[in-house]
């Protein structure tokens, strides 16, 4: 029987496509805005060229990723008009104004000095333009806390009643700060910081494969071993406790990424393995470990988990897709901690630059922060349904008066659109990191303390290759 998609299930394909593509480039600009701000730190404090040969090769990075998020975010904005014009008129009093201090805060701020950041080397003091760098690090911070505030919101919605058909706003306090936003702040701000450290680590290990051991790659990769080293054992501490407050407040959810279907009164084993097959209700040719699971998601021998059937079938998330991603997520995690562990260890043996193997391996794990930021998105998103503001609204409540043929049409161009541009920003984004950092002209001037523009601008040089081809 062929597939006959039904316009929610395009509405929902159509956000998830843009989505995805979005949420890459702010989270590598997050990590990279803060990464420049040490930098540059560094070079006002020691003076030394490396620190300086550094901020302006990975600025160029942060450019391209900051103008090709901005692209992508422009475009979800219009779907809670059009697509999901019925959420917006249910929700708008609370997403609507949280949304607007992102852009009056972080947006302006990071507007107002992102050109002072990258034009602004021979026309401000040090200090000035130190300040610009940190202001767009700030800005980036600011912006994922109203977004995750939002988002957690319709996660676990606090604060507000229902009068009319609509939200009205009771307390803000409780709207900002709900129950699951400070786990999922933490939890999305790590993984920023883990996505621009993985890159900073495999474009660094790719040029000491192919180039030898220049001292602003060396640099770079030991800088971003030591940050991964930090944050993956404290992001899987974040996890957990994310996974503690999800069992609270959303748990179907969590069976759902168990595959649990059965209520354990006496301990939860810990699915390892599985296939859930939804119409079926079991999580076929499941690899079980007897009480893991309470272990591991109540911190107890015995906890009780409750199984999927515990709930109504038309309030169940998709156990297949969230059951997989979770574990995508999760496994590419253990990895990143294995990185960091094996880089200490070779830092020990002074062998940390020479190690071959260790070099591959952290040219490999360069997208792992990527896709395991979408695998976790996935998870969250997917394992909420098919709730669209948890408990209040269904998903299915929230489309607008849009048509298939209109979503149809609509998310061919998208895809058409989105793989021409984002390809290219990519395609380039890969052909920058291979350049690799350059040597820093000589500074020119009369008692300028910061060097000239790096290829007369670093956006411009950024994005040309881009324009010409």
């Amino acid at each position: 029987m062929m597939f006959s998609p039904s316009a929610l299930d395009l509405a929902r394909f159509q956000f998830a496509f843009t989505v995805s593509f979005h949420i890459v480039f702010p989270a590598i600009s997050i990590g990279l805005a803060s990464f420049l701000a040490v930098l540059e730190a560094a070079w006002l404090k020691t003076r030394r060229e490396v620190y300086k040969e550094m901020y302006f090769f990975w600025s160029k990075v942060f450019a391209l990723s900051f103008g090709l998020g901005v692209v992508s975010g422009v475009v979800m904005s219009y779907q809670f008009g059009t697509n999901w014009s019925g959420f917006a008129d249910f929700a708008g009093a609370v997403t609507g104004p949280l949304l607007t201090y992102e852009v009056l805060t972080a947006f302006f701020l990071e507007a107002g000095f992102l050109g002072i950041m990258l034009f602004g080397w021979q026309r401000v003091g040090p200090k000035a333009h130190f300040g610009a760098t940190l202001m767009v690090a700030v800005g980036t911070l600011i912006s994922m806390f109203w977004i995750l505030s939002s988002n957690s919101w319709m996660q676990t919605p606090q604060g507000v009643r229902i009068e009319a058909g609509r939200i009205v706003p009771e307390d803000w306090w409780q709207i900002v700060f709900n129950p699951s936003f400070p786990y999922r702040l933490a939890h999305m701000g790590l993984a920023a910081f883990l996505v621009a450290a993985l890159i900073v680590c495999a474009g660094s290990a790719w040029h000491l494969l192919r180039k030898g051991s220049r001292e602003a790659v060396r640099r770079a990769f030991s800088m971003s071993l030591w940050l991964i080293l930090v944050l993956a054992p404290l992001q899987i501490v974040v996890g957990d406790a994310h996974g503690l407050n999800t069992l609270q407040h959303q748990p179907a959810k969590i069976a759902a990424i168990e595959g649990l279907w059965e209520t354990h009164e006496n301990g939860t084993p810990l699915n390892v393995f599985g296939i859930p097959d939804m119409a079926q209700e079991r999580t076929k040719y499941a690899l079980e470990v007897p009480h893991l699971g309470s272990l591991i998601l109540t911190h107890s021998w015995d906890g009780k988990i409750a199984g999927l059937k515990s709930f109504a079938p038309e309030d169940r998330p998709d156990s297949t897709i969230v059951f997989w991603s979770f574990r995508i997520m999760a496994g590419l995690g253990t990895l990143m901690l294995l990185l960091g562990v094996g880089g200490a260890l070779l830092r020990r043996r002074q062998r940390l630059y020479e190690s071959r193997w260790f070099l591959r391996f952290a040219v490999a794990m360069g997208p792992s922060g990527l896709i395991a930021l979408l695998a976790g998105w996935v998870t969250t998103e997917v394992g909420r349904q098919p709730w669209v503001v948890y408990g209040l609204m269904r998903t299915a409540q929230g489309i607008g008066p849009v048509g298939v043929q209109q979503l149809g049409a609509s998310l061919l161009l998208f895809v058409v659109v989105y793989f021409v541009v984002f390809g290219g920003g990519i395609y380039y984004l890969l052909k920058l990191l291979a350049k690799g950092p350059q040597p820093v002209a000589p500074q020119t001037g009369q008692g300028s303390a910061y060097p000239p523009a790096l290829a007369h601008d670093t956006l411009a040089a950024a994005i040309r290759p881009v324009a010409e081809g």
